[in-house]
């Protein structure tokens, strides 16, 4: 069998296939930026104003003022950076006859469509399951909302710190004696956005095979609630509330963050095998050979006195020596790193982590790349369209003339970014 990397480069996966991206903040542009970062067209819809609301969440911001920017001369926000690359923007007024249409025009024409309206605004615009796939019957369409769609009551708007505290991760992340506390990155919008690209990806297979599409739901509170894994299962276990344990875990130990002379760092000896290369590697043979701690359930019943032993020890040399002596035995193990410090030792050691493109109004950009890699298939690569970017090329492509596509302008039913 020859090398994969004698091999030519394949096409993406799902290229060839379109993607009408009616969602908005972050857990539908996520999902819509996976899907484009595995080849698929996606046509980010917005309003022709403000566009995307993330486009004004900043600062910070990444740019000086530019009138072409699309952030009222504010720059484009990291934010909105973050989940919005390899996209077009089509910034159409749905209240407007026209602009409408030619939305329904996409949805029809599109093997995806991903939205996270309000329940029944979709519905009237005719932009709803029932409307898109009466025209087109494969296509795979998927809601997105705080709360799914049986919940009740209808219709309950639910950010990320709502769900945080409905689902119950807020109330297992904080320190053990204090308050309960919010993770600190909108994990109920990440994991909805998985979960979305997931269901989408299923979907799509059956329709390229059968013509069969799909109306597929992605909530914050069932991916929340779904993604605490083994924490729900424990409640339901148990019949009572998992402890909030901090920088620790419930059921296994060393498995924390421990100060060191100089640094924080993390040990995660997640079995009984590395807790003996972690004793010799701390030169600890009396940690290792007390029955105490021989098996986990043990360390985790005589969790106080094992930690104080292993924090003594830990404290007395700096982080790096720990880490010099750790990584060499073995032993999973970690600095506490800023953001800014991890993406940069990350991609140091060869993790691949950043990329660079050539956007319109910001020169080169700096952005994190999806978390999954694919061996001998080439990734797109284009930067976070500016707000109406491609407006007008998307309206020609559906059919509109350029004397239509100019009144649309004029009046302020479509924006189109100034390129100039």
């Amino acid at each position: 069998m020859s090398d994969t990397h004698d091999q030519p480069a394949a096409h993406p996966p799902l290229a060839g296939v379109r993607v009408a991206d009616l969602s908005r903040v972050l857990a539908g542009p996520y999902a819509t930026m996976l899907l484009a970062d595995m080849g698929a067209e996606v046509v980010k819809v917005e309003q022709p104003v403000r566009g995307d609301d993330t486009r004004a969440w900043g600062p910070p911001w990444a740019g000086a003022a530019d009138s072409r920017s699309g952030s009222h001369g504010a720059g484009e926000s990291a934010y909105f950076l973050s989940v919005n690359r390899n996209k077009r923007s089509l910034a159409v007024d749905l209240k407007d006859p026209e602009g409408l249409a030619a939305v329904q025009d996409l949805c029809a024409s599109s093997d995806v469509v991903i939205q996270n309206f309000r329940p029944g605004v979709i519905d009237r615009l005719g932009l709803g399951y029932a409307d898109v796939s009466a025209r087109n019957p494969a296509v795979v369409y998927c809601s997105v909302s705080g709360f799914g769609p049986e919940h009740e009551p209808a219709a309950r708007p639910g950010f990320d710190i709502v769900v945080q505290a409905e689902s119950g991760l807020m109330a297992v992340t904080g320190p053990a004696e204090g308050p309960a506390s919010k993770v600190g990155v909108a994990l109920t919008d990440v994991l909805t956005g998985l979960n979305a690209a997931v269901g989408v990806l299923g979907a799509l297979m059956r329709a390229r095979t059968t013509g069969r599409g799909e109306n597929i739901s992605a909530s914050l509170i069932n991916s929340t609630l779904s993604g605490l894994v083994n924490l729900t299962q424990q409640a339901l276990v148990t019949g009572s509330e998992p402890a909030r344990v901090g920088n620790a875990h419930t059921t296994i130990v060393p498995y924390q963050v421990f100060p060191t002379a100089d640094a924080d760092i993390v040990v995660a000896a997640g079995n009984d095998a590395l807790y003996q290369r972690l004793c010799a590697a701390l030169d600890r043979p009396d940690l290792g050979g007390d029955p105490r701690y021989a098996t986990n359930p043990g360390r985790v019943e005589h969790r106080v006195e094992l930690v104080a032993e292993l924090s003594r020890t830990l404290r007395s040399r700096p982080a790096d020596h720990w880490m010099d002596v750790l990584v060499a035995a073995g032993v999973p193990a970690g600095r506490v790193r800023g953001v800014l410090d991890a993406l940069r030792n990350a991609d140091a050691h060869g993790d691949d982590v950043l990329r660079t493109v050539e956007h319109p109004a910001l020169g080169p950009l700096e952005l994190v790349r999806a978390g999954f890699r694919m061996e001998g298939t080439p990734t797109p690569l284009a930067a976070p369209p500016l707000l109406g970017q491609h407006s007008r090329d998307l309206l020609d492509e559906l059919g509109l003339d350029g004397a239509r596509i100019d009144a649309m302008i004029k009046r302020g039913a479509v924006h189109q970014a100034d390129l100039t």
